[in-house]
């Protein structure tokens, strides 16, 4: 019984660019860290990160710097907006864009050090369905999918979804519509990914909710604020708590599923306690 509990590890991905992932993952781990939860955002696009530039902030070291062994993931975590640990990536280095599986591995298994200083780990991925990106999402035990209303948002998620489902053994996914114009069209977002997926997959979609379009989101970004410190009652912002309170609800893992996760240790350990 002295075993701690899991964390919560959500990877945020969306296959396509520009549905606005990043600023999903970073006001989310804001409104979870509103929640008294101890959260770390990972910003696991490793060749273009932006976690750091969204914020404004400056990082001395980054996840490359760990890779060479120089330092590790305690000394390169920065802190951000209402106390979230950003983890940052590089930028404009090819060869953390195309790591081996190893080099993946290793990555995964740094945090362990962490486990015992977070309870929710954000992974904000990068777009596609790179090497990178797979690894990732199945180090995470839940995963979200950005999407909007653009018909190549829904098919680059499917095929995202898809590879996840049939090579991997992945079948639970959670969706989140961004930057809709209403509630009904946020739903209808939902209803065509989960159509398709129903037909041609063996998954099953949870729908998150939605988050509407704001102006503040964009004015957010060029003052290199998040929305919840820049707009925090504005409509966009208050969706996003509501996303966050549904995470808080969410089950924690009791057991690893078989593959290389994120603090599988802290797993093992909570599934031989009989949580």
């Amino acid at each position: 019984m002295n075993a701690q509990r899991p964390v919560q590890v959500i990877a945020v991905t969306g296959g396509k660019g520009g549905v606005g992932k990043t600023n999903i993952s970073v006001n989310l781990s804001m409104a979870l860290a509103e929640m008294r939860r101890r959260v770390v955002l990972l910003d696991a696009d490793l060749g273009l990160a932006n976690v750091d530039v969204l914020l404004g902030l400056k990082a001395t070291h980054t996840l490359a710097d760990v890779l060479a062994g120089q330092c590790s993931i305690q000394d390169v975590m920065v802190t951000g907006p209402s106390g979230v640990k950003i983890v940052p990536a590089s930028s404009g280095v090819q060869h953390m864009s195309s790591l081996s599986p190893q080099e993946h591995a290793g990555l995964i298994s740094a945090f362990s050090e962490l486990s015992s200083q977070l309870d929710v780990l954000v992974v904000d991925t990068a777009a596609g369905i790179s090497d990178t990106v797979v690894s990732f999402v199945r180090a995470s035990q839940e995963v979200v999918v950005v999407v909007c209303d653009e018909p190549s948002s829904i098919t680059d998620a499917y095929a995202l979804i898809k590879l996840l489902n049939k090579e991997y053994d992945m079948f639970r996914f959670r969706v989140v519509a961004n930057m809709t114009r209403s509630a009904q069209e946020g739903r209808n977002l939902f209803n065509k990914l989960s159509v398709v997926c129903e037909r041609f997959l063996d998954v099953s979609l949870q729908y998150m909710g939605h988050v509407p379009f704001d102006e503040n989101v964009r004015k957010a970004v060029q003052k290199q604020k998040p929305l919840l410190e820049f707009a925090p009652h504005s409509r966009a912002a208050q969706a996003i708590r509501s996303l966050a309170e549904d995470v808080a609800s969410w089950p924690l893992p009791t057991s690893a599923r078989g593959h290389l996760e994120f603090f599988v240790e802290r797993l093992l350990q909570t599934a031989d306690a009989g949580y």
